[in-house]
């Protein structure tokens, strides 16, 4: 959600700082603001704060705001308005402290109303501007020791950086439930909440745990606790360049992100497939065949567009592995004091890894002693780092708010979490190959689809007029219906609702006119006949239908073929014309594709 960026170094920081902004823009944001260590004579800490983009905030800038150790942020507004007042950074009373935060601090009224009895005057109507000013009035010595103190009294998420009038020569970042990332170079550092806006300049990252302090200065960085004990954390290298995170030829990162994806299928099956066996290897699993056989059920939990692949993952797994599954909402589950049985493999599902309520989730989990699998796009994410064991879904970066790419490899890779599970159970050789065969095929078919475009954008246009549109599928189908209604409201702003095609007579037929066209999933299985009843029921209504097959639908108005593939994977298939639908309806709108309103990519807070 919201991004931070900082620098300390030799080099002038504004440019560094907005151009670590622009590169966070696809988090989400409502405003965006900079904090210097001003140079000169006068020095002190120098802020300029904008609502909107960030392109408002640099026509703000003073034409005297230089110095070299900075903090930036984007914010996404949870307590208050998006306004100058309310954007990052805050500052306390005095303006020798400067703040940016990630997250929610959950008893902010309570030291709001303290602090105010004590005295102090608030600027903005934010939970971040107790922090400043909670530093502030620390008379702890160091700048370390006064946020430690300061956090003391926090309850809540966040990720934080802190500059101090007093203290020039650092910057000091703390984690709780937020992300924080170091950036390591030469004679200078970097943090941000996302390698994003670090891989232009370093791919050498520290990622900071929960609990987890750090210190920058120019020339070096140390890590502690909040409690003050020392940490040893050695950099890694983030796997992509500063290339990966670009638009290249595309008008949008929406595009670019759907045309990838071949190469990131073909990316999540290399080196995995075990043809000898008609298997693969998931060797970061950590589960071990005896331990596997002892599963007797899989719970799949994620948010949104994951919680809608671990939908098809887990009718995968059942089919596959028989092993009885299902999917949940991680916001529901852990919050319904759920029932955690140590017969049952639980499976997490982010594509950032940070997702506050998949992580919470998680967390409560292991502290009831469950197996815990993480499946996440980032490498050495929160969840990646919290869970037991896991597969990397290797997507690649996703820069665009609405998930494309990302969600078809969740879905590839619970495929092959189902049939590894189904091969150390009772899944044939045969079928395994037979599935195998349809994973090797799926790039070539993913190719053909994405070069039917054309088509698709015609039928965009046609439809975009819609204020309201009907999805249904049965079965593999519904899931591959509920995400093709998220993407289509995500991005084009068109009310959209997903039922089951065999829940139509139970209500949402009500609702069927020629006004509210339907997009209906009939894949070429053993449920065709009952899709075509169904849309038989809508056609009866006048209802309009667009169809997603494996051939002509007579009774659609139109149809869109996609290749056949196993029928356990053709989802992975009809899910990815229903987003270049969405996107050529949202472009013929004229949307922020990329930035639609409201949203954030990286949901770090509750």
């Amino acid at each position: 959600m919201c991004g931070i960026v900082g620098y300390i170094g030799k080099r002038d920081v504004a440019p560094l700082l907005l151009e670590g902004l622009q590169r966070l823009e696809y988090r989400g944001y409502d405003s965006a603001g900079i904090a210097i260590h001003a140079s000169g004579k006068t020095g002190g800490l120098k802020t300029a704060k904008a609502k909107g983009r960030v392109r408002e905030l640099e026509s703000r800038l003073p034409k005297r705001f230089a110095g070299t150790t900075g903090i930036a942020h984007t914010r996404w507004a949870t307590h208050g308005a998006p306004n100058d007042e309310n954007a990052h950074p805050h500052v306390d009373a005095e303006g020798k402290v400067a703040l940016v935060h990630n997250g929610i601090i959950d008893n902010a009224a309570d030291l709001r109303a303290r602090l105010t009895a004590e005295g102090v005057e608030f600027a903005s109507e934010t939970d971040t501007e107790v922090l400043a000013h909670l530093i502030g009035r620390s008379e702890a010595g160091t700048l370390e020791e006064k946020v430690r103190e300061a956090l003391r009294h926090i309850e809540g998420t966040y990720g934080i950086a802190v500059l101090h009038a007093d203290f020039a020569d650092r910057i000091v970042v703390a984690r709780n439930g937020s992300p924080v990332v170091l950036g390591i170079g030469e004679k200078e550092m970097f943090v941000s909440s996302d390698v994003a806006a670090l891989v232009s300049h370093t791919r050498q990252v520290v990622t900071l745990d929960d609990g987890e302090m750090a210190t920058l200065k120019a020339d070096d960085y140390r890590t502690y606790t909040t409690e003050g004990s020392r940490t040893t954390s050695s950099p890694e290298t983030v796997e992509y360049a500063a290339e990966s995170y670009d638009m290249g030829a595309h008008d949008t990162y929406m595009h670019k992100e759907i045309s990838e994806q071949a190469d990131a299928v073909d990316r999540a099956l290399r080196g995995r497939i075990d043809d000898r066996f008609s298997t693969v290897h998931l060797g970061g699993l950590n589960l071990d065949a005896r331990e596997a056989r002892g599963v007797r059920r899989v719970k799949i939990l994620g948010c949104g567009t994951s919680y809608h692949a671990g939908q098809i993952g887990a009718q995968m797994i059942e089919e596959l592995a028989r092993i009885p599954s299902d999917a949940e909402p991680a916001s529901e589950f852990r919050y319904r004091n759920p029932v955690v049985d140590p017969d049952t493999l639980y499976v997490a599902v982010s594509q950032s890894g940070e997702t506050y309520d998949v992580l919470a989730a998680v967390q409560e989990l292991k502290r009831k002693g469950a197996r815990v699998l993480g499946l996440v796009n980032v490498v050495g994410s929160a969840i990646a780092r919290e869970t037991d064991g896991g597969i990397y879904v290797h997507a690649g970066p996703e820069v665009c708010v609405v998930s494309t790419k990302c969600f078809t490899n969740m879905v590839v890779s619970f495929a092959l979490l189902a049939l590894h599970l189904g091969r150390i159970r009772d899944l044939s050789v045969a079928d395994g190959k037979r599935i195998i065969d349809g994973l090797r095929r799926l790039p070539e078919q993913i190719t053909e689809i994405l070069e039917n475009e054309a088509e698709i954008k015609k039928l965009a246009e046609l439809y975009a007029d819609a204020k309201s549109m009907m999805f249904i599928g049965r079965v593999r189908g519904y899931p591959v219906a509920r995400e093709a209604s998220l993407k289509l409201k995500e991005v084009s702003y068109i009310h959209a609702e997903a039922y089951p095609a065999s829940e139509l007579k139970h209500g949402p037929l009500a609702l069927i006119e020629p006004a509210m066209p339907t997009v209906a999933i009939v894949p070429d299985d053993d449920l065709l006949e009952k899709n075509r009843a169904a849309m038989e029921e809508i056609k009866a209504r006048s209802g309009r239908i667009l169809a997603v097959a494996h051939a002509e639908q007579e009774k659609a108005d139109h149809t869109i073929v996609v290749p056949k593939n196993e029928p356990e994977l053709d989802p992975i298939l009809m899910g990815i014309p229903l987003q270049l639908l969405a996107y050529h309806t949202a472009l013929t709108l004229g949307r922020d594709i990329d930035k639609p309103r409201n949203l954030a990519k990286s949901v770090t807070v509750e």
